[in-house]
Order: C-alpha cells, then sequence, then structure tokens
C-alpha cells in the first residue's frame, strides 16, 4: 500500500492577504513560484500511480513546478466554494457575523453558477478523491495537489473524522504532506514539510 502525498499549492496574492480564493483563478507569486519549485527534491525520489491536481491554474503551476509529471485534474479537487465570502477575509465577515465558522457554518451563496458549498457537500468530494486514490494506493503512491480547505477536509475524512475536523489541520502554501498506515490504519506521517 502505498502513501497519499498532499501538496497545497504556491503562495498567492490572497494566500497572502488572508481572502477566500476557490473559483478566482490567481496565479502564483514569484515567492509561490520559488516555494513551488523547492518542493521538488522532496518529491524526486518518488513515483506515483496517480497524480491529480485541482483544475485551477495555481495548482497545476505548482505541480508543473515542482516536478511531478502526468497529472490529471480533477474537478473534485477544486477549493471550497465559498459563495458570497469569495474574496473577502475572515475579519471582514466577522464584521457583520463575529461568531462566523466556516468549519460549522459554510458560507452564504455567491453570483451565478458559485452557490457556496456546506461542510456535509465538500466532505462528500472529499470522499469521492478518497475513493479513487484508494483504488490507486494498492499500485504506489498518490500524489494530489490542491487548496488548503479541500486538503484539510480530505484529510479529516481519511482519518474517520468529520468535514468540520480539518480545522484541526493547519496548512501552510508550498508544502508536502504525507498520509500513510499504521497496522492497517490511516496516519498522519508528516504534515506542512518543506525543504
Amino acid at each position: 500500500m502505498g502513501d497519499l502525498l498532499l501538496v497545497r499549492h504556491g503562495e498567492t496574492e490572497w494566500s497572502v492577504s488572508g481572502q477566500h480564493t476557490s473559483w478566482t483563478d490567481l496565479p502564483l507569486t514569484q515567492h509561490g513560484e520559488e516555494q513551488a519549485k523547492c518542493l521538488a527534491p522532496l518529491l524526486s525520489d518518488r513515483t506515483f500511480a496517480l497524480a491529480l491536481t485541482s483544475p485551477l491554474g495555481r495548482a497545476i503551476r505548482t505541480a508543473e513546478l515542482a516536478g511531478i509529471t502526468g497529472a490529471v485534474p480533477d474537478p473534485d479537487l477544486h477549493e471550497w466554494d465559498y459563495g458570497g465570502y469569495e474574496g473577502v477575509t475572515t475579519v471582514d465577515i466577522h464584521r457583520t457575523r463575529p461568531d462566523w465558522y466556516l468549519w460549522t457554518d459554510g458560507v452564504p451563496p455567491g453570483p451565478a453558477g458559485h452557490p457556496g458549498e456546506s461542510p456535509e457537500e465538500i466532505s462528500a468530494r472529499a470522499d469521492r478523491v478518497l475513493k479513487r486514490v484508494d483504488s490507486a494506493l494498492v499500485d504506489g503512491d498518490v500524489i494530489l495537489v490542491a487548496h488548503a480547505h479541500f486538503l484539510r477536509v480530505l484529510t479529516a475524512r481519511r482519518l474517520g473524522l468529520t468535514a468540520a475536523d480539518g480545522r484541526l489541520f493547519q496548512l501552510a502554501t508550498g508544502t508536502v504532506s504525507r498520509l500513510s498506515t499504521e497496522h492497517d490504519r490511516p496516519v498522519i506521517a508528516e504534515w506542512n514539510t518543506r525543504p
């Protein structure tokens, strides 16, 4: 059984400012590009039975710069749809909703095509990805290049927790994390690794 490697894309302008970024397809900053390039040595000695990325440019570019070849975009790896909170910081949201918490409250609807997602909806997407991953892990390691909130939910689900428990796993830009097994049970083997 292989390991599941999770890569959060490199820095963008909005990851620096703390703005919620789901469908807005911002490029990596120069620093974000450097973060992605620095991941290559952590991944160079591995071959992957399956490599998937979010369909957004920041994830695809991170995979390219990190030397991940043959990665296939998968729409299920898209970031949490923040609906009406796209581009808004948590600080700004708290000005009108001081008790708001993404992990339990979800988001209000946004413009057409972006209704927002509840924790249950993003959990269902993560479960679909994990089902696909499980069938590939029998052949070796799998790597996913995606976004912070989605990968945190996916980690929680892999460990048998609820989507809301993703709040427990802070995930920095330009990092590699590794989920493995111990005694045939999922565990976190590495988290937020940088060279």
